[in-house]
């Protein structure tokens, strides 16, 4: 899995860190996504696709399978 985020889209809503608070975090200044662990471990995949499932802004991009780069 690789997850990536497009800060421009993101409406700060924080749906993200309630999901999965090991992969995403808020900026303090305006509560912008903040991607830290762009290849999360299979323990969290579950947390991250619901993650971006709640998104209302689908500023989360989830690349699976043959879409992830080596």
């Amino acid at each position: 899995m690789r997850v990536s985020v497009d800060a421009d889209r993101c409406c700060g809503s924080g749906q993200c860190v309630l999901q999965a608070p090991e992969v995403f975090d808020q900026r303090e200044e305006d509560g912008i996504v903040l991607l830290l662990d762009p290849r999360p471990g299979p323990a969290l995949h579950a947390a991250v696709r619901e993650a971006a499932a709640v998104c209302p802004a689908t500023a989360i991009t989830v690349a699976e399978g043959s879409d992830v780069e080596p």
